[in-house]
Parts: structure tokens; C-alpha cells; sequence
């Protein structure tokens, strides 16, 4: 049984050494990246792991949004140029295990039916105290449990979208998000041989800023793409703009009082074990996934989650930041979309008038001869 995964990363160096590390301690045979142009050391690292063949990688520098269409041909390659019996399509931020922990994630997939053909497997955030900067994996101890009606007064739509996890296959299509795969699923793992996705997605106020940027200039410079307006990302880099992110980053995590011994920890499940599990691993080299965990400190917290507390009641379900991020894409699209056509003017200006000269030039030649 070959297990392969696949993941398109941008600017991870915080965690994607101690993600690859699990998965092939795990018994992950072959991990395909494609690196989009990472500028904090992620592509470096990924160089070391291609460099011993335990990674291989691809670079795109090339930013458009094409999740899809990387992961699609990562997940084909899987299959034909490896050999791929189950082929896992993740994110950096992501930690698949078995529910077993007896299990390995290679023996678990040894057992499941190749007939299942695809599945999808639950993803459960893991948050934890707030922190300026750190890679979190110490940190994020808590499992969220949160109701949709509790996130959105975070300021984030739903827990998140399970993953899609299938067999080898040349011709899978892998949509945008790794959430649906093109291969119909005829069931489920077997109870023992459940599996489960740990995210951390809020790891650290430097991370997340800097990733709702990212992906919010990607959109911005790419104006045919419109995201869809429920996304919380879009929502968030509209939240950037205003400068209202920093607080309502701190509603992702849990209220600080809430993780103190013999507190009601309400939504928030205690979960130590993908903790141990990574300190078991060998240790990370780059400056950012070694860095001291920077907790912030607990007034300055509580101050700026009573300003984001305000920021929800205001915006109530999200109609009002929805209404200002829409307002915001469209004046950003508009004007992009005004350069291209400008830009697109000019070039047929160009092009007519060099046919006139070359006929002109052609013309004169012939009457030469």
C-alpha cells in the first residue's frame, strides 16, 4: 500500500517542517508541494526535504488562486508516477491521524477497502491563548466546539469543511479547497479506522495577518476572480483594511478565563495529544518554528476582545464588514478591471497601426521590384 499526500503551501516556515515530519512518522510514503512562491523560508526547507527525496517539489511562482488545478495534477502524478493506492490532499496547517491512537496512519490505510473509493474526514480546529508570534502546536490545546451561531459572533461563517481523502486515480479532479473530488465516495471508514484532521489555523496574530493578506492581494490582483461573498477571508481582508483584524483575531481564540484549571471551559475541549506527539518528533531548525511562544498579555487581550465584541454587535450576522468588503472588491475590481481594458486598447492600437507600416513597407518593396 502506497499513501501519498499532496499540499500547495505558501509562506509556512512556522510550521511546515513539524507537519512533515508527523505525516512521515505517520508512514506518509510520498509527500508532493508545490511551493508558491514563498519569501519566509518555507521554499528552503522544502529544498532540504527534496534534497534527501522525501519531498517532492515543484515551485509556481505564478499566484491566481489555482489551488485546484496544482492540487489536481499533485493528485494525478500521486497515482501515475508513484504508484498511490490513497492519496490525501492537506494543507500545512493540517494534522491527519487516526482516532485510534494505536493506530498509524499507514496501518490505518492498509485496512480501509480501496472500494470506498473516496471519503471525506472531519476537521477540528485547535485553538489556545493568543499570542504576538510562535509556531502553536505547544500552545493550541483546546479543541473548538463552538455552534455556527457562536462563530459568526467571531466573525468566521462555520466550523470547517471536512477534507476529501481518495484512491489513485489518473484522472481525479481535486476542487479548489480540497474539500470534493470528482471520484463518487461509496461509504465510509469503519468505526476503527476513522480518521481526523487537527487545524491550526489561527496560530499566531503574525501568521494570521499576514495570511489574510496574501490571499487577500491575490484576489486583488487577479480582478476576474471573485471570491464568494460568505467567505471569511474575504470578509477578513476588508476587517485588514479597516484595521479592525487585531481584535477580532482574538474572538478565533478562546476568552483567556475560560482555559484556567477548574474554569467552565464551555465549547472548548482540553486536547494535550497532538502536543506529545509533535515534542516526540525530531525538532525544527528554522527561526520561526523554534521561536519562544510570545503570549500576549492578558489585559491587553481583554481590552481588545470587548473593542471586537463591539465590532460583531455592529456588524451583527456580518451584513455590515460583508457589505464594506463588498463595496471595497468592487471598487478594486472596477479599477483593475478599467487598467486591463486600458492596457488591452493600447495593444490593438499597437497592433493596427504596425499592420499599417508593414503593408506601407510590403507596398513599397513590391514597387521597388
Amino acid at each position: 500500500m502506497t499513501l501519498a499526500m499532496t499540499m500547495m503551501v505558501r509562506d509556512e516556515a512556522d510550521i511546515i517542517e513539524t507537519m512533515l515530519e508527523f505525516h512521515l512518522a505517520q508512514g506518509v510514503d510520498v509527500v508532493l508541494v508545490t511551493d508558491n512562491g514563498s519569501k519566509d523560508g518555507t521554499a528552503e526547507i522544502l529544498e532540504q526535504y527534496a534534497a534527501d527525496g522525501r519531498v517532492q517539489l515543484t515551485h509556481e511562482p505564478v499566484q491566481k488562486k489555482q489551488q485546484g488545478q496544482l492540487v489536481t495534477n499533485m493528485a494525478r502524478r500521486a497515482h501515475t508516477e508513484f504508484g498511490a493506492d490513497w492519496v490525501v490532499n492537506a494543507d500545512a496547517d493540517e494534522f491527519l491521524r487516526p482516532v485510534d491512537p494505536a493506530l498509524t496512519l499507514a496501518e490505518a490505510f492498509a485496512q480501509l477497502p480501496r472500494s470506498l473509493c473516496a471519503f471525506t474526514v472531519p476537521v477540528v480546529n485547535l485553538v489556545g491563548p493568543p499570542a504576538w508570534s510562535g509556531p502553536g502546536p505547544s500552545r493550541l490545546l483546546w479543541r473548538d466546539h463552538r455552534t455556527e451561531e457562536q462563530l459568526r459572533l467571531a466573525g468566521v461563517h462555520a466550523q470547517p469543511t471536512p477534507n476529501a481523502v481518495h484512491v489513485g486515480d489518473a484522472g481525479v479532479v481535486v476542487k479548489q479547497g480540497n474539500h470534493h473530488v470528482s471520484i463518487p465516495s461509496t461509504g465510509n471508514p469503519p468505526a476503527h479506522l476513522r480518521l481526523e484532521v487537527l487545524h491550526l489555523p489561527w496560530r499566531s496574530w503574525r501568521q494570521f495577518e499576514h495570511k489574510v493578506d496574501i490571499a487577500g492581494r491575490a484576489y486583488r490582483d487577479n480582478p476576474r476572480l471573485k471570491p464568494s461573498p460568505r467567505h471569511h477571508g474575504m470578509r477578513d481582508y476588508a476587517r485588514l483594511q479597516q484595521e479592525r483584524l487585531l481584535p477580532v483575531y482574538l474572538l478565533r481564540q478562546p476568552d483567556p478565563a475560560l482555559l484556567v484549571p477548574g474554569a467552565d471551559h464551555g465549547p472548548f475541549e482540553h486536547d494535550d495529544t497532538l502536543a506529545a506527539q509533535v515534542a516526540a518528533l525530531p525538532a525544527p531548525q528554522h527561526p520561526l518554528a523554534t521561536a519562544e511562544e510570545d503570549v500576549m498579555d492578558p489585559a491587553f487581550v481583554a481590552e481588545q476582545r470587548a473593542l471586537a465584541e463591539t465590532y460583531m454587535v455592529v456588524e451583527a450576522d456580518g451584513s455590515a464588514v460583508l457589505e464594506l468588503a463588498e463595496e471595497f472588491w468592487a471598487a478594486e475590481r472596477d479599477e483593475l478591471l478599467q487598467e486591463i481594458a486600458q492596457r488591452d486598447r493600447q495593444l490593438e492600437e499597437f497592433r493596427s497601426r504596425r499592420v499599417v507600416q508593414l503593408a506601407d513597407r510590403l507596398a513599397r518593396l513590391r514597387d521597388r521590384s
